[in-house]
């Protein structure tokens, strides 16, 4: 990589150090699975994977997950508008409870302030409440905190994050276990850079007039890909986000060879242009214009398409399962390998 050459670490997230710590981390907090061992919420499914499983001591598990919005934070602070962030927070959430067939129930918001503005507030309240309501969930309560001496920014500082409650018939977990070499991946097309690479997004498009578009809340997936649940044998899901296309190797025995991508939409041109960020760099980091990820049977491709469409997302053919092991890519420069493993 040259000097001049922008990525994701130069921006300051080492996505290797990142997952290191994540193993560490993994590593750590088994150690509690027992303390449920025999009891309600044995754990079905632990650390790794888009969400935790819980039993319940009947057919039904639940699913656990949190996230937040980072770094979009301080785009939303800079330009004064927060309406939006808040369709992010529950989109981070639901978007990866429904990767293992499980239908969002409920969240709790968590929101740290720097200093209480009723209009900020406001504004971050009625997207949360604007993408439950898509989603088809419940927000129940959560924490605000106000913590001057911990959140900084120009009299704005705030974080948002939350906590996300599904619930799964334990017979229709799809945790990927049933994705073999041959199968099709579906591709639904994202609204836009979503809530992941902001870092390196911002870093590059720096002093640009392109911060309204950095805002363009994260799509939510939840009422379509429920609905094909309910009509098409599903043998994988990957949520698109932090790690990009690299995080697909959750789902995936073998590998993936995404082929057919679409052409990602200009945001991701001009990071690409601007920051001159090599091919692999921007599907590590990007959605590059695909939000959410289906592996179904070849036989049931058009019927995926179809009834996504039929919800307001198209959606297309972008690849295939392959046995060599790791994410390879079809780019204008040639296959490259985004995750080898």
């Amino acid at each position: 990589m040259n000097d001049d050459e922008m990525s994701y670490a130069k921006a300051g997230v080492d996505v290797n150090k990142s997952e290191d710590a994540h193993r560490r981390i993994g590593k750590l907090i088994e150690r509690t699975f027992s303390q449920r061992d025999d009891k309600f919420g044995s754990v079905f499914l632990g650390f790794g994977h888009y969400a935790g499983l819980i039993n319940t001591g009947n057919d039904k598990l639940l699913a656990l997950h949190s996230d937040g919005v980072g770094t979009k934070v301080l785009v939303a602070q800079r330009l004064g508008k927060y309406d939006t962030v808040g369709i992010d927070c529950v989109a981070m959430n639901v978007n990866d409870l429904i990767c293992l067939g499980a239908e969002p129930v409920a969240l709790v918001v968590y929101l740290a302030l720097q200093e209480v503005d009723e209009e900020m507030v406001a504004g971050i309240t009625r997207g949360l409440v604007k993408g439950a309501l898509e989603a088809g969930t419940a927000i129940v309560g959560g924490e605000t905190a106000i913590m001057p001496d911990v959140i900084k920014g120009e009299g704005k500082g705030f974080d948002l994050a939350a906590m996300s409650l599904g619930v799964v018939d334990g017979k229709k977990v799809i945790a990927g276990d049933r994705v073999n070499a041959g199968d099709v991946v579906i591709g639904l097309e994202s609204s836009g850079i979503h809530s992941n690479g902001l870092t390196l997004a911002r870093r590059v498009l720096n002093g640009m007039d392109m911060e309204e578009e950095l805002l363009e809340p994260t799509k939510i997936y939840v009422k379509g890909v429920l609905d094909i649940l309910g009509k098409v044998d599903v043998h994988g899901m990957g949520h698109v986000t932090g790690g990009a296309f690299s995080k697909l190797k959750r789902i995936v025995k073998g590998g993936m060879y995404l082929d057919s991508m679409p052409d990602p939409p200009e945001i991701f041109k001009k990071i690409k242009k601007y920051g001159k960020v090599q091919d692999r760099e921007m599907y590590r980091t990007f959605n590059m214009g695909i939000g959410f990820c289906l592996v179904v049977d070849p036989e049931e491709a058009d019927r995926v398409i179809a009834i996504s469409r039929s919800h307001g997302t198209a959606a297309c053919t972008i690849g295939k399962v392959i046995e060599d092991r790791g994410i390879k890519m079809k780019t204008d420069s040639g296959d490259i390998w985004i995750e080898r493993w």
